[in-house]
């Protein structure tokens, strides 16, 4: 990856974690938050493929861990957004030239994602997990992240492959 992808990477994640902790968490929404970095990690793990997109994932996780709000384990969001990265990063191939598929396969990412985490804090003995709990919670987030995907990942997905073709146009005329 270039210093330029990297840059553009480290802003998206860095711009959807400050609009997820200080705009979308301040919204009154019905029982949980939509999950943006999430989103973004998707886009952009379709782009870039499995191993950039676990790379990402695990550096938006990571980042989610230590921004405030945080009050899980370090390392949870990490761990859970760097399998999400990974596997929509192997779908990268069969969503060239489709619409609908990214969104899809953004919709599945958010769901396992949000239960990814969910599996983990009952893992690592997180109190706030409970059966109930994730029950009402999981579907509405999800509804919130499926609602949001058409707005963000596309677009998100379009700065990514407007800015990997700018940098390999750059590269051949040097």
């Amino acid at each position: 990856m270039t210093y330029g992808r990297v840059l553009l990477v480290a802003l998206l994640l860095a711009t959807a974690a400050v609009v997820q902790t200080a705009v979308l968490s301040r919204i009154p929404f019905p029982d949980a938050t939509p999950d943006l970095v999430l989103l973004v990690v998707a886009a952009l793990a379709l782009v870039q493929g499995p191993t950039r997109g676990a790379v990402i994932g695990f550096a938006g996780g990571l980042l989610l861990d230590v921004v405030p709000p945080a009050d899980g384990a370090v390392g949870r969001w990490a761990l859970v957004l760097c399998l999400v990265g990974w596997f929509v990063g192997r779908a990268s191939d069969a969503v060239e030239g489709s619409v609908v598929l990214p969104l899809l396969i953004v919709a599945g990412a958010a769901i396992a994602g949000l239960a990814g985490y969910a599996v983990v804090g009952w893992l690592i003995g997180d109190v706030r997990v409970i059966g109930s709990t994730a029950t009402t919670v999981l579907p509405v987030a999800v509804l919130y992240d499926i609602l949001l995907s058409p707005f963000v990942v596309p677009l998100v997905m379009a700065l990514a492959r407007r800015f990997e073709v700018t940098t390999t146009y750059a590269r051949t005329i040097r």
